[in-house]
């Protein structure tokens, strides 16, 4: 039978490793393939595979030792994989979304920068701030207009660069989804040009209603048909 006093350290053992094992530790991650430009250091504190919280980012030239940039994000949720790094330039839908993107956001050839900022977009999706880079500045500068479409969509936007849109997503419950179509327009801003709506709530029953809105030479078209809900969404 265990003596009293090693049952004691034992369990003093148990707890200590049970609280460890959730403790939160400060970490720098390295990024140097997220972009042509500029290698990335992040410091973040992590809990296992998991990272969140406030955090540090700055952006380097690459082959230079000094900082370009810093950021500062509030809430900085990434995850990290088996090797224990985090992803960047992932962006799916209900599903992973890096931490860090880098892409030309507004189509004028210079290369961009979004930042994960929080989880209170719409159904509880990651948020961005998103960086545009002035060349006349010759740093980053954050775009509110683009920040705001990803806080009332479903995470990041994607990008159409043969078209030069930009495309989010949202949806009410179940069975109501709309993808939305942006042009930008310099020294203006977004337009919205395209809304394309899959609304399975019809009250004409098991069918969906599908709306394709197009903004025309300043005027709005519309055409609007009617699927069998099973043959629309085995397609």
């Amino acid at each position: 039978m265990m003596n009293q006093p090693f049952k004691i350290i034992c369990k003093s053992l148990g707890i200590y490793l049970a609280f460890s094992l959730s403790i939160t530790h400060a970490q720098v991650f390295q990024i140097q393939d997220g972009s042509k430009h500029y290698d990335v250091v992040i410091d973040i504190a992590c809990e296992k595979d998991e990272c969140g919280a406030k955090a540090e980012v700055k952006l380097f030239k690459k082959g230079s030792k000094a900082v370009f940039q810093a950021f500062h994000s509030d809430d900085l949720t990434m995850y990290l994989d088996e090797k224990f790094k985090p992803s960047v330039n992932v962006i799916q839908l209900y599903d992973e979304q890096s931490p860090l993107i880098f892409d030309d956001f507004n189509f004028d050839g210079t290369e961009d920068l979004a930042i994960r900022n929080g989880n209170y977009g719409s159904y509880g999706g990651p948020v961005y701030d998103i960086y545009v880079f002035n060349q006349s500045k010759n740093k980053f500068v954050l775009s509110q207009e683009l920040s705001a479409i990803t806080q009332e969509n479903l995470g990041m936007f994607e990008l159409d660069k043969k078209r030069r849109r930009i495309i989010t997503f949202n949806k009410s419950g179940c069975c109501y989804h709309i993808r939305s179509e942006y042009q930008v327009v310099p020294r203006k801003g977004l337009l919205l040009v395209r809304e394309f709506i899959e609304d399975a709530t019809s009250p004409k029953g098991d069918q969906v209603e599908v709306t394709d809105r197009n903004l025309v030479n300043g005027k709005w078209k519309e055409k609007t048909k009617y699927y069998p809900t099973a043959k629309y969404y085995a397609q």
